[in-house]
């Protein structure tokens, strides 16, 4: 009776073991898959260095946007704290506008202007249905 109680032991042991080890690959994973975003406040508070890749979010300042030529955009992100200047080369998302909340990716240069690599767009959190036309015999 002894060698089975061991047994069965050693068997919890190892379950154990093993969902801790795979709940441990399974965090480690998603912390290197997590991306968040800093603010223009934690921005200029924390003085990143330049050339490190981050995630910068904010609203789009409205009156900020200047288009340049070939696809060159310029505009200004604020938390309504702070203000950034950020410069992206490309084909800006549909739902990108003044007063849109959006997430870039890229890194700070030497004169303080952040350089997009990439811009994603925030939706609206509410949805709204288009509205459904009265019918004809009401």
């Amino acid at each position: 009776m002894l060698v089975h109680r061991k047994r069965r032991l050693y068997f919890i042991l190892l379950l154990i073991s093993s969902i801790a080890l795979a709940l441990g690959l399974a965090l480690y994973a998603l912390r290197m898959n997590v991306n968040l975003y800093r603010t223009p406040q934690q921005v200029i508070q924390q003085s990143i260095p330049a050339n490190q890749v981050f995630r910068l979010g904010g609203m789009v300042l409205p009156g900020s946007v200047q288009q340049g030529q070939d696809l060159q955009v310029s505009f200004v992100l604020t938390d309504y704290h702070a203000n950034i200047r950020v410069q992206y080369q490309g084909v800006l998302p549909s739902l990108f506008r003044e007063g849109q909340g959006i997430v870039a990716q890229g890194r700070i240069n030497s004169q303080g202007i952040f350089i997009a690599d990439e811009v994603l767009a925030k939706h609206d959190a509410n949805y709204r249905p288009p509205s459904i036309p009265e019918t004809a015999g009401s």
